[in-house]
């Protein structure tokens, strides 16, 4: 017959304070006590869940009442006091599940056993495990005896909600708070566990158990536990992976590279394929934040040692976060968490999740070329016109009209009468002049008269000048105006257009209901100075309230009245103001009794009434 299986949290269970994983320091304050003869009267061990409080308190008990402790302050497991413990039959350990026993006549029992002194061994010890459930009257009937046990009475209490112990509790205790176990330990735990188990273990693999216990030793043995049964002794990579349902880190891997290039398509296509193995969008979209919190720790080698994983892992974080910026990572992290807060209320969360990897695709842009700036046109030389203009110096041009006033076909204008023949300009290159910009670029010439055209280079004959629009002329000039900041906008407005936005936006936000409540009876008055406007509320949290959605108010109403002047005060009345009261149907109808006497007659003439 085969031995009896006993699960490895139970059978590696630390049984001395060096097996203690993870908690070196507090051991070393516990041996150290002990060997001082320094031990106080209450313990109050806390931390979250399988960090060895209950272990460390049974190690305690059992090594204070050891008669021949080792140098190294252990208890001997050789004299009848540690045999007895080890055999879970010594007399001078009580446990008590609080959980479970959480009332006074529990509490009275334990305190009728503090009075019963050891028969052997020094000290008797009670430890309390999830002390923060006793009831309220409990805490208070086990104050007295905590606070003045017999001098052989050791209280030790165990608890992973601190916060939720009465004061009065923990001013009695000497606290000792527990850690969570690192990464790096729970895996040399884990290969120590293999070494004596004879199973196979990749370091990856127990890598991500380690990972998936998230810092409690006694959930990562289960974990080792349930992985090691479905693998017969080999536990590599990817049966961890597959086990315990956990994503491959190799997919956000392969995201941030789309990313880097921008490839929306390819990104919600690798969103299909997790989806495709079953897993859940919010358990994705999370991963997702923390590998962009590892690339972030990973990039500098000062933050790189908050990285929970093998070196190799770490190399190759190291190695993508070389290529990415500050910038990027507060962007993207930002954007996976509002992702994450919105994704229970969204009604299509798949879309929501598709929408956060888009966002994410377009952090990084290439660099965009930057237009060189035409000089203004109408500031161009006179050197600068066609060779066909002659230069006139004594009789400036008139300023040419806009494109949008130019007549779309002006009628031919005759010559007139009295003006002589010019001779042919030279060219300018032989004239030293520079040479013009390109025809596309220019305005045409206009009439150096008003009814008298441009004579042309080969003589008295003139030309006929029409005014077309240059779409080459205006691309350049908005391209030369787009670098430039643009004036506010000023457009004046009156007051019902700018009580009508108000309105507008208190009908677009009907989920604000404080916020439209209050806007709804304190509407913006116009203050001294032009466009600023003043709002009264009637107490503070109203003021505190439309104070955090002021910004996006002003920037509605901004865009609502074409004026970037606009500001807007919120202030608290001096005096009371009296809101709307929501009158119930039946104060409606004493409403119009009192400001109608006939109503109550006509009430009467049809026999009417409320229900």
């Amino acid at each position: 017959m085969s031995e009896k299986y006993i699960v490895s949290a139970r059978k590696y269970r630390p049984s001395t304070f060096r097996s203690v994983v993870g908690q070196q320091s507090l051991t070393h304050t516990l041996k150290t006590a002990i060997a001082s003869g320094r031990l106080a009267h209450a313990y109050l061990f806390c931390g979250p869940r399988g960090v060895g409080k209950t272990t460390c308190a049974r190690i305690f008990a059992k090594t204070i009442n050891c008669e021949h402790p080792t140098p190294e302050g252990e208890a001997c497991n050789e004299c009848p006091s540690c045999k007895a413990f080890n055999e879970q039959r010594s007399y001078n350990i009580n446990e008590l599940d609080a959980a479970s026993n959480n009332s006074v006549d529990n509490i009275r029992d334990l305190t009728d056993q503090v009075r019963i002194p050891p028969q052997t061994g020094r000290y008797r010890v009670f430890i309390i495990d999830e002390v923060h459930m006793l009831s309220q009257a409990a805490f208070n009937a086990f104050l007295k005896t905590l606070e003045e046990p017999p001098e052989y009475a050791i209280f030790i209490l165990a608890t992973t909600e601190k916060q939720k112990v009465i004061p009065t509790i923990l001013s009695r205790c000497q606290i000792y708070d527990f850690a969570r176990i690192t990464v790096p330990d729970i895996v040399q735990q884990l290969q120590y566990v293999c070494e004596q188990e004879n199973i196979e273990a990749e370091p990856a693999a127990l890598n991500v158990i380690a990972q998936k216990a998230d810092g409690a030793m006694r959930d990562a043995l289960s974990i080792f536990d349930q992985v090691a049964a479905s693998t017969e002794g080999h536990i590599t990579y990817q049966s961890a992976l597959d086990n315990l349902n956990v994503l491959d880190y190799d997919y956000y891997f392969r995201l941030v590279e789309m990313f880097l290039t921008g490839d929306v398509n390819e990104a919600l296509l690798i969103y299909k394929e997790i989806r495709d193995k079953g897993f859940d969008s919010q358990f994705f979209i999370n991963g997702l934040a923390q590998h962009l919190r590892d690339l972030m720790v990973a990039s500098t080698p000062k933050t790189r040692r908050l990285l929970e994983m093998n070196d190799e892992v770490a190399q190759q974080y190291g190695v993508q976060s070389a290529k990415l910026t500050p910038a990027f990572y507060y962007r993207a992290l930002d954007l996976c968490n509002t992702c994450d807060l919105n994704y229970r209320n969204a009604s299509s969360k798949q879309l929501l999740v598709e929408l956060t990897l888009i966002k994410l695709c377009q952090l990084v842009k290439a660099p965009q070329p930057q237009a060189t700036a035409q000089p203004p046109l109408q500031k161009m030389a006179p050197a600068a016109a066609p060779a066909s203009q002659p230069v006139q110096p004594q009789r400036p041009a008139p300023a040419q009209r806009p494109v949008s006033q130019q007549p779309a076909a002006p009628q031919p204008q005759a010559p007139h009468p009295a003006q002589p023949d010019i001779p042919q300009a030279p060219h300018p290159a032989q004239a030293g002049v520079p040479q013009p910009p390109h025809p596309a670029q220019m305005a045409l010439p206009t009439a150096t008269a008003p009814g008298r055209p441009m004579p042309n280079a080969l003589g008295n004959k003139p030309r006929i000048m029409v005014n077309v629009p240059n779409v080459a002329v205006a691309d350049t000039q908005a391209a030369a105006g787009s670098g430039s900041a643009q004036a506010p906008r000023s457009q004046a407005f009156t007051e019902e257009q700018l009580q009508s936005a108000w309105q507008e936006y208190i009908q677009q936000h009907p989920q604000e209901r404080a916020l439209v409540t209050t806007m709804s009876y304190a509407l913006p008055q116009r203050a001294e100075a032009e466009r600023h406007y003043v709002m009264t509320v009637g107490s503070p949290t109203e003021q505190k309230n439309v104070e955090e959605h002021k910004e996006a108010l002003v920037r509605f109403l901004s865009e609502a009245l074409h004026n970037d002047l606009l500001t807007l005060d919120v202030k608290v009345s001096e005096t009371p103001i009296e809101t709307p009261k929501i009158l119930s149907p039946r104060e409606v109808v004493e409403e119009i009794k009192q400001h109608n006497p006939r109503f109550t007659q006509f009430l009467k003439d049809f026999d009417l009434g409320l229900a």
